[in-house]
């Protein structure tokens, strides 16, 4: 069995490539109570644990698994690095070493060079492989004895998901893009014609109808496909969101905070409907409120995704076909 770590587990949209044999997730973790119950709903023989990985020493964790790890997988927060985020420290180094989210970083690589798996994958937003921080990160893993450090970037929509979602994977390993990128034809409506309007009975989970305030309801009504209710300051630049999704385009960029209008009803997207975009399969169930719901979709590695990297790793490093 290949052995595997997930850190910052989330929902478990990165477990989710890794679920069948011969992986076998030894252990996920994620401080986050909520998500660690979907996490549970959905990897019943899992072991999840509910911590801070701040606190955690490596051996407090070989000690649960009573073993050694083949791989390790980790999503540690975005927030000081991400565009989005206008609150983001100026100084790149300063988003590692002054912001509490931006050092989870630093514990995700003190916890790879402690436990020293053969391969990792870290994910995070492209602004965390600028070349202000490139180099840095290079040495930190270097120190922790991985001398071969890849940045690669990810577009989810190459490997099956209907939304737009550009990744950075950092990895001690190389992936060959040209051979394994595939490109998919799809579109939000092509995702989304088999579901049933969520206003009518029907038995599929986390696709229940969002009402709306008659304030959001006008808003809506008057917006056409490609315009957005909604605007806000990122770091350069003006972002949108409650945006009426074009039926033969792919979405843009999931977030927790997303809020999309379906291309013909005058509702906004169910958690389904999001999830579906972002390439879950729909017997992948979602426990919390509507919100925190929506916060573990636009959160998540995208299935596809890891489903691509399970399958490279078994064919490039364990000698599976």
């Amino acid at each position: 069995m290949i052995k595997v770590i997930d850190l910052f587990c989330g929902a478990g949209g990165f477990s989710w490539g890794f679920k069948d044999s011969p992986y076998n997730i030894k252990l996920a973790i994620d401080i986050d109570s909520i998500v660690c119950k979907t996490y549970r709903l959905n990897f019943p023989d899992n072991k999840i644990i509910t911590a801070d990985i701040r606190e955690l020493h490596a051996l407090d964790i070989l000690k649960i698994i009573n073993n050694s790890i083949d791989v390790i997988i980790a999503s540690p927060p975005c927030e000081a690095f991400t565009n989005a985020n206008k609150r983001r420290q100026k100084n790149p180094l300063d988003r590692i070493f002054l912001d509490e989210q931006g050092r989870l970083v630093l514990h995700t690589i003190r916890l790879i060079g402690d436990i020293s798996p053969k391969l990792f994958i870290m994910e995070n937003v492209p602004q965390l492989g600028i070349s202000e921080l490139k180099g840095y990160l290079i040495d930190e893993f270097k120190s922790v004895g991985y001398q071969k450090i890849y940045f690669n970037i990810l577009k989810a929509q190459n490997f099956g998901s209907a939304s737009k979602r550009s990744r950075l994977f950092i990895t001690n390993f190389k992936i060959d893009f040209k051979k394994n990128e595939r490109l998919m034809d799809i579109s939000v409506i092509k995702v989304l014609e088999s579901l049933p309007d969520p206003r009518t009975r029907h038995n599929i989970p986390n696709h229940e109808f969002i009402p709306l305030s008659e304030k959001k309801m006008k808003k809506i009504l008057k917006i056409r496909w490609g315009d957005s209710a909604v605007f806000y300051q990122a770091v350069k630049q003006i972002n949108t969101n409650w945006r009426k999704l074009y039926p033969d385009q792919i979405c843009p960029t999931i977030l927790g905070t997303s809020r999309y209008i379906h291309p013909y009803e005058s509702r906004i997207l169910t958690v389904r409907e999001q999830a579906r975009l972002q390439g879950f399969p729909d017997d992948f169930i979602f426990f919390g409120n509507p919100n925190q719901q929506y916060n573990q979709v636009g959160e998540a590695v995208p299935p596809p995704i890891s489903k691509f990297f399970a399958k490279f790793i078994l064919k490039n490093h364990f000698g599976e076909n």
